[in-house]
């Protein structure tokens, strides 16, 4: 049924769960599987003062690393895979790149808000539901996991 899967991951323990979700669908499916590393951007979100050289080339060697291992575990696994690594929101990126590589089911990891952290955050309006024009797939971590 799916051919080409996107199985996005930004270092949660939901991403995590997407992850093992995505793969087990890739396997049993015998699906290509495209995996997105995404980071928001540290220079935008951190202290000036706090942001080394060092600092970015640690996190960007580190991402790099984790996608590479998972690359290469879903090509252990039989699913032929590719990926890559990107930097900004993933209400931009994710449906840019399932696009881009004809995924017909994108893997997601989802986790629960409190009323008080989604009053505070951007609005829920906008959701991937509205930008992609494939299948979803929602890891969701309980909330008290």
């Amino acid at each position: 049924m799916y051919q080409k899967i996107l199985l996005c991951y930004d270092g949660t323990v939901e991403g995590r769960r997407a992850l093992r979700q995505g793969a087990e669908v890739a396997m049993a499916m015998k699906s290509r599987a495209y995996l997105l590393a995404i980071c928001r951007n540290m220079v935008a979100t951190a202290v000036p003062e706090g942001v080394t050289p060092e600092l970015i080339a640690t996190e960007q060697g580190t991402a790099q690393q984790l996608l590479t291992e998972g690359i290469q575990w879903l090509r252990d696994h039989d699913v032929e895979s590719e990926g890559s690594l990107i930097y900004g929101d993933p209400l931009i990126h994710i449906p840019e790149v399932a696009t881009r590589i004809g995924a017909d089911l994108v893997v997601v990891g989802y986790r629960y808000r409190s009323r008080f952290a989604r009053w505070w955050s951007e609005s829920e309006e906008i959701s991937l539901l509205h930008k992609l024009n494939c299948s979803i797939l929602v890891a969701v971590a309980t909330p008290n996991s």
